[in-house]
């Protein structure tokens, strides 16, 4: 099995290719060869063909063909904060390059559609949501990078429908702990208090302590998309999925990472509450996971274990 990766510098894409450099195989099959596709990239492990460049240039696309992979996962994309920004740049890298590739993909001539695994985001459900968001709740993204997602879920499931890709979107929730740099991400804030607690340093909160949030470590969120890519999704012509989440409040995880790091986390914490972020991301009630469950797909378990697994300590 051929694997192609993009966005393979960023946060995920990097902890995807650690797993993939792991071994195991997907669905049975070795992972023969990888291809890791980013404007930028470190230095790949060994056996990993680097193709640097944007995905909208004419040369990467053609290195993807010739590369011809039999799984695809798509990363790549201009972050929440930085799309709202930048409408134009999101339309043309979190649409335009993302449809392009799927037409690129299965455009190629294949014994079986190429896989296609898309990263998606919760942000397709908007906010002012309901006690528990549900597989058939209506879906109103309130931020051009979550209309862009919602857009390009449609299509893969209609490239899937139509027998060109094998399709597969997971809606990601925040997923930590990211590098204490700029990212362009407004959720980046659930990152930063992992970072500050473990190193015990004072932070402050933009939203307040009740606050709720779903998380997943990035280690999950590999192993996931790894499976998704072997799951079975059997009928269901949606073909996209929540993530199984964690749903923790600030406090819980104040009190989890005190516990772990043996720091007083309510004196390192003040909190400062932004009332337009918080009704962004404070605020997600519970979540129907149960379809995505069924198929395989997991959360971190325990909050300790989330702490633990997205610090690596």
């Amino acid at each position: 099995m051929r694997a192609l990766v993009t966005g393979a510098g960023g946060f995920i894409g990097s902890t995807l290719l650690q797993l993939l450099g792991e071994g195991g195989g997907i669905a049975g099959q070795a992972v023969t060869a990888i291809a890791a596709v980013d404007r930028q990239l470190p230095a790949n492990p060994p056996g990993v063909q680097a193709i640097e460049g944007d995905l909208r240039d004419a040369g990467v696309r053609a290195r993807i063909a010739d590369f011809a992979p039999d799984l695809c996962f798509h990363l790549a994309a201009v972050p929440g904060g930085a799309a709202e920004a930048d409408p134009g740049t999101s339309r043309r890298v979190n649409l335009d390059a993302t449809l392009d590739l799927f037409d690129l993909l299965g455009a190629m001539q294949c014994k079986r559609p190429p896989v296609v695994v898309y990263a998606s985001t919760i942000a397709v459900y908007g906010s002012d949501l309901p006690e528990r968001v549900t597989d058939t709740m209506p879906l109103r993204p309130p931020l051009i990078y979550g209309a862009h997602k919602l857009a390009c879920e449609i299509l893969l499931a209609d490239h899937t429908r139509r027998g060109l890709l094998d399709g597969r979107a997971l809606r990601l929730p925040g997923i930590v702990a990211r590098p204490r740099a700029p990212s362009g991400l407004a959720s980046a804030f659930m990152s930063d208090l992992l970072h500050a607690l473990a190193a015990g340093e004072p932070f402050i909160c933009p939203v307040g302590p009740q606050a709720t949030a779903w998380w997943m470590s990035a280690r999950r969120c590999a192993e996931n998309l790894v499976h998704a890519a072997a799951m079975d999704p059997g009928t269901d012509s949606r073909r996209a999925w929540p993530l199984p989440v964690l749903r923790l409040s600030m406090a819980e995880m104040v009190q989890t990472l005190s516990r772990v790091y043996g720091v007083d986390g309510e004196r390192l914490v003040r909190y400062a509450p932004q009332p337009a972020l918080e009704a962004m991301f404070g605020r997600y009630p519970r979540l129907d996971d149960q379809a995505a469950r069924v198929l395989g797909l997991r959360d971190d378990d325990s909050a300790e274990a989330l702490v633990r697994r997205a610090l690596g300590r």
